[in-house]
């Protein structure tokens, strides 16, 4: 099943990198290989139903169920302690990752107060893009009427990954 923003990108964008960049082969041309959407619970120290309200946000979001990621080890200066919850993370692939990117394209961005873009200087150095987002958004990428977000103060979103070289 091809998404319209999937077609775009192979009808569209790939010829015109392939020409900007003189790409002999298709191989070449960098593929969106998955989005990764993670979500930070500084609070969740504080209150322990953040996390319960992060999961069912970020799996309305992205129709999938998030794992939960842990602290590694203890920080005294954030009160942190190895083995606490401190974020949920999502990979999508595939559909699921062209579903999502059209319905963030196509519906949340735009409905942002005073947009302007995203920041080309965003791309580390390896050709992945990052990509924070503040909660007025979060409706939008639902698009479930009704519900808002109740606890996720930022979001970020790893959305190219460019396939590396073995």
């Amino acid at each position: 099943m091809f998404t319209p923003l999937k077609e775009q990108y192979q009808n569209d964008v790939v010829p015109a990198l392939m020409e900007e960049f003189e790409f002999k082969s298709v191989m070449q041309v960098p593929k969106i290989t998955k989005v990764v959407v993670n979500v930070g619970l500084g609070e969740a120290l504080d209150n322990a139903k953040a996390v319960e309200f992060a999961l069912n946000d970020i799996t309305a979001i992205t129709g999938q169920k998030p794992v939960v990621t842990r602290a590694k080890k203890s920080i005294a200066n954030y009160k942190l302690r190895e083995g606490r919850v401190i974020g949920l993370k999502v990979t999508l692939r595939n559909e699921r990752m062209w579903s999502f990117l059209t319905r963030l394209i196509n519906i949340a961005l735009p409905r942002t107060r005073d947009f302007q873009g995203v920041s080309p200087y965003s791309f580390d150095g390896r050709g992945n893009y990052t990509l924070g987002l503040r909660e007025q958004l979060m409706d939008a990428l639902r698009c479930l009427p009704g519900v808002g977000p109740k606890t996720a103060q930022r979001m970020a979103f790893h959305l190219l990954e460019r396939e590396r070289d073995s």
